[in-house]
């Protein structure tokens, strides 16, 4: 294999794949490093047409999957149908204090969670990037909605979203496919809560899958079947993976070359140039230690994994951590908190149903501290749900002929709302390098200290009263809420440890995600975000990336680099 290239880009998934999409379609020569396994489109999904009784235990995990996966077990889209896309958390273990505990869902192979995400797909207002300058908790954005909304554009012509257009400056427009439809009991309650609320709209959900596909559009992928399937890996392409869009663009250019079981050692800093001018691998297999070298590097391997590379890339210059003069690496990890919910009964339309497994659900955009504070907590949070029908239970006792009828008698409508709530970034939430302690291949573990405190937990209060009041408002009978857990890490969400920022003394990053210290490593997964939000950042890293190779390869180009 050669070792030089024009551009290496660490990590496959979801920002990974935009990079290498992005670098090569622009000319440059692109080595992609992935610490897994290389998984196909298509050639490896093995259960993405098994239907459930070939399973040994119908898709449920066995008592040996939960102790190989004690985590990743408690994903709700983990199942033997998908286990293979999740890494054995008995081979890669990690650690945080007892009384904070902390989920990190992983997936290592080409892809990475690209394969397993919930693909909601939404563009973040400037009531999210300009929070933080608002309220003072955490560094300033550099960047503002007009910055990205070009690129927001960009991203979401290629993947393809589904969605409808509304006109809510706080959830903001974007090039959608038609919407998954409402079904009947949806558009009921939807009438209810607009009519009672002038201040709340119940929306489908806005999520990557192609509902429509014209011929000539979206090469190589095809309308999305409903089949509820989408984790198992999609053989039709309708949801956006890296597996089936963007690496399969950066390989049609002729110019990327993907190394897998490629683990990230360390990158290596030039002293003289003040530059980096490679990086340092462990072949996952051989333990072999091998370099390689470009001239711009980009690391997306996902937060986690990026802060560790760079605390692990210790030189002269930095003895705390690539560019981390500023002392704020590791720091300030975020996570959107969940677990709130509440559902009811719906009277009526027993004669009506639908058909299939629509793949998304409906939003109620976030309505608390838009204009000014309005609440007794900083930030806000979205509402998820939908209805459906009871019935079709397999499971039920019986025998004979009333067993018969009762297995294929649906039920009563059921309508239920979930929130997810924005994280306010502490400094003490935070990741280090567990030095004492080490994998198989030498590297030190991570050891992750992170809580939700005082003002999430005080938002969930209203979380729950809330979604209380709405579906009262909606008719519904019978009501219960709930409140579970609040862990970090539950919403896979995690982001903030090596943020952007328009101050070097606070951040590491600058507004085209260029560390502001070493001119030609740049890094746009959801290490980079200065605050979290309060829902998915998944477009929002796709489009960091799109931007950030944009402004690398003109600065390249220019000979600034």
């Amino acid at each position: 294999m050669n070792t030089t290239y024009d551009a290496i880009v660490i990590g496959s998934g979801m920002t990974g794949g935009w990079a290498a999409k992005e670098l090569t379609e622009k000319g440059l020569k692109t080595l992609v490093l992935e610490r897994g396994r290389d998984v196909k489109h298509l050639e490896d999904y093995p259960t993405m047409n098994q239907p459930p009784w070939e399973f040994k235990y119908r898709k449920f995990d066995s008592k040996q999957d939960r102790l190989e996966y004690p985590i990743q077990s408690k994903k709700y889209n983990f199942s033997a149908a998908s286990k293979h896309f999740f890494v054995k958390d008995s081979e890669h273990p990690y650690s945080h204090p007892e009384d904070k505990p902390y989920l990190w869902f992983r997936g290592y192979q080409t892809g990475g969670r690209s394969l397993l995400w919930g693909r909601g797909s939404y563009r973040w207002s400037d009531v999210e990037f300009g929070a933080n300058a608002i309220d003072g908790y955490g560094t300033d954005w550099p960047i503002r909605y007009k910055d990205i909304a070009p690129w927001y554009d960009y991203v979401e012509k290629f993947i393809g979203v589904s969605g409808s257009k509304e006109g809510i400056p706080q959830f903001p427009d974007g090039h959608f496919l038609p919407p998954v439809e409402m079904n009947c009991v949806e558009l009921e309650v939807k009438k209810r809560i607009e009519k009672h609320y002038p201040d709340r709209k119940l929306i489908p959900n806005r999520i990557a899958h192609l509902t429509q596909v014209e011929p000539g559009q979206f090469k190589g992928r095809s309308q999305c079947q409903n089949r509820n399937l989408c984790h198992r890996g999609c053989p039709f392409g309708a949801y956006f993976s890296s597996n089936s869009s963007t690496l399969p663009a950066a390989y049609a250019t002729g110019n990327l070359t993907l190394r897998s079981h490629s683990i990230v050692e360390s990158l290596i800093y030039d002293d003289i140039h003040q530059r980096l001018s490679g990086v340092r691998i462990i072949d996952a297999e051989t333990h072999k230690v091998e370099e390689f070298k470009a001239k711009i590097i980009f690391l997306c391997a996902s937060t986690l994994p990026s802060t560790a590379i760079l605390m692990r890339s210790t030189s002269n210059r930095f003895p705390n951590g690539l560019g981390n003069s500023s002392g704020v690496l590791g720091h300030y990890l975020m996570d959107h908190h969940k677990n709130v919910s509440g559902s009811g009964e719906f009277e009526g339309f027993e004669d009506q149903s639908y058909k299939g497994f629509r793949p998304g659900s409906l939003a109620i955009a976030r309505f608390r501290n838009i204009n000014g504070q309005d609440a007794d907590f900083l930030r806000g949070y979205g509402l998820w749900g939908s209805a459906s029908r009871a019935g079709l239970n397999f499971n039920q006792a019986g025998i004979g002929s009333d067993l018969k009828k009762n297995i294929v008698q649906q039920g009563s409508w059921r309508f239920s709302l979930s929130a997810y709530g924005a994280c306010l970034p502490y400094y003490e939430n935070k990741v280090e390098l567990d030095n004492e302690n080490r994998d198989q291949w030498d590297l030190p573990l991570l050891k992750i200290t992170a809580s939700f405190k005082e003002n999430e937990m005080t938002m969930r209060k209203d979380m729950k009263a809330a979604i209380q009041e709405i579906l009262e408002v909606a008719g519904l009978k019978n009501i219960r809420t709930h409140e579970g857990s609040a862990i970090h890490g539950d919403a896979v969400h995690e982001m903030g440890t090596a943020r952007m920022g328009s101050d070097p003394e606070t951040s590491i990053f600058n507004a085209h995600n260029q560390c502001h210290e070493v001119p030609n490593l740049f890094l746009t997964d959801g290490a980079c975000m200065p605050s979290s939000g309060h829902m998915s950042p998944s477009l929002t890293y796709m489009a960091l990336t799109a931007r950030a190779c944009d402004y690398a390869v003109k600065q390249l180009k220019e000979g600034k680099l």
